[in-house]
């Protein structure tokens, strides 16, 4: 063989390891930004109830690995309380609106977070595997109160939230009514949407090697977190199911997936206009109406 030719495949041989080298190195970095959020990194509250002239508390709980989570709740004028849980990297700010909403209409909100959000402590974030566990525990902190009936606890969620709401409430039957908007149905369904939105890196090669590296490092098991599964398991508790056609966040597919999933009573509402979880901005008025009208149907019985 010519010398020449010798170099030049010793130059592509270097170039491809290095190419491949950079690529894995990227991918690993992007996965753990995915499944971590030290403190340093993340979004906090910018407002509380009190811009929402709300009167409320400000509550923690622990979880059962010693971790304080942060929440706030505002009472109840029916006896009735929906817990509210934000989504992927956001903070409790998220549901504020909602929050005011649902207190117009007399119910309590105790608005959670969860490990690696918000001000709660953690930094590990496990796509629901332990995260039902710090639902467990704001669970746990709502029976302690005496001024709410145990009977009348509903749940909205929004995105990676409402997914968590479904998977919570498939395994606590004394939640009531579920609300879930724009909850993704599996990661095996959305994780191409989902990584490329947050990433801004495109599906191939780099969503398998981030979902390799995040399954690697952390343990997270992508076929495990499937909403399909569970969400069967509320029946005969009403599920009320929204998800926008335009939504890059998650696959636009999901609401409908989990529809088919889910058994009766249950409900979608599909608009092909709307984005991820804009429901309760660009259809307010709606939103407000059909969100009051379910909880006062299966928790109050109106």
């Amino acid at each position: 063989m010519k010398r020449s030719v010798k170099i030049a495949i010793g130059v592509f041989v270097g170039i491809l390891v290095l190419v491949t080298g950079g690529l894995l190195w990227k991918t690993r970095q992007e996965a753990y930004k995915l499944l971590h959020a030290p403190m340093e990194t993340r979004t906090l509250p910018s407002e509380t109830p009190a811009d929402y002239n709300l009167e409320f508390e400000d509550v923690t709980v622990t979880n059962p690995d010693g971790m304080k989570l942060v929440g706030w709740f505002i009472p109840s004028q029916n006896g009735a309380v929906i817990i509210m849980q934000h989504g992927y990297k956001s903070t409790r700010k998220e549901l504020l609106n909602e929050a005011e909403m649902m207190h117009r209409h007399g119910y309590g909100v105790l608005v959670t977070s969860i490990r690696a959000h918000d001000y709660s402590e953690g930094e590990l974030i496990t796509l629901g595997v332990y995260e039902v566990d710090d639902m467990e525990a704001w669970y746990q902190y709502l029976l302690s109160r005496d001024d709410i009936d145990p009977e009348k606890i509903g749940i909205i969620g929004n995105s990676y939230g409402g997914m968590l709401s479904i998977q919570y409430a498939s395994m606590n039957e004394k939640i009531k009514a579920v609300v879930a908007n724009c909850a993704f149905s599996s990661m095996p369904d959305t994780v191409s949407t989902s990584v490329t939105h947050f990433t801004g890196l495109p599906e191939f090669p780099f969503v398998p090697l981030i979902v390799f590296w995040a399954e690697t490092d952390n343990g997270v098991k992508m076929e495990e977190i499937d909403a399909t599964k569970w969400i069967p398991l509320i029946s005969p508790r009403p599920v009320f199911l929204m998800q926008g056609g335009v939504d890059t966040v998650i696959s636009p597919e999901s609401g409908q997936i989990l529809y088919d999933a889910a058994k009766e009573p249950k409900e979608l509402w599909f608009d092909p206009e709307l984005g991820h979880v804009e429901f309760d901005k660009k259809r307010a008025e709606e939103y407000e109406a059909r969100v009051s009208a379910f909880f006062d149907q299966y928790l109050l019985g109106e």
